[in-house]
């Protein structure tokens, strides 16, 4: 009986086995098969020259176990790259169109003239709240009065705003 002979009687007696343990791994039979399969063509008899059967076996099962891990590697690191979003510089950005940019310099006036015509506190409360993404409380620590005071001063401004942009 030739190498190549003992090879092929050896894989096959022992086939299932491998499979077996590489879906164990890899947690996929169609994968395991895939594996088994590379283990067997990258199997030489030619290093396990003058070895015991059960080490030729072991050796086997190492290149199983070792094909396993690589693709599991390789899995987790195409998942990380597939998840990582390209850059907002490198995305198309839509063009607004004249009338867009004019309908929302129009809005950007409007509200600025109603902020304008609140007292300081009110306007730093607006802006501390809904601009500098502040919470009442520090907004409230910041101009030295009550959350609910700074609580009012921000509703109040917000509905001021909206009738004027309702009303435009």
């Amino acid at each position: 009986m030739t190498e190549g002979d003992a090879t092929s009687l050896l894989y096959a007696a022992h086939r299932p086995a491998l499979v077996r343990y590489a879906t164990r791994i890899l947690g996929s039979r169609e994968a395991a098969e895939d594996i088994v399969q590379d283990a067997f063509l990258r199997f030489s008899p030619a290093n396990a020259y003058g070895a015991s059967a059960s080490q030729t076996l072991a050796y086997l099962y190492r290149i199983v176990r070792n094909l396993c891990l690589d693709l599991i590697k390789r899995r987790k690191i195409e998942m990380r790259e597939r998840d990582i979003e390209p850059p907002f510089w490198s995305m198309p950005r839509a063009i607004d169109t004249p009338e867009e940019t004019a309908l929302l310099s129009d809005e950007v006036r409007m509200i600025t003239e109603v902020l304008d015509g609140f007292p300081l506190d009110v306007r730093v409360a607006v802006e501390m709240h809904r601009f500098g993404g502040y919470t009442l409380e520090e907004v409230a620590a910041h101009l030295g009065i009550s959350v609910a005071t700074a609580h009012r001063h921000v509703r109040a401004a917000l509905v001021k705003i909206a009738l004027r942009l309702g009303g435009a």
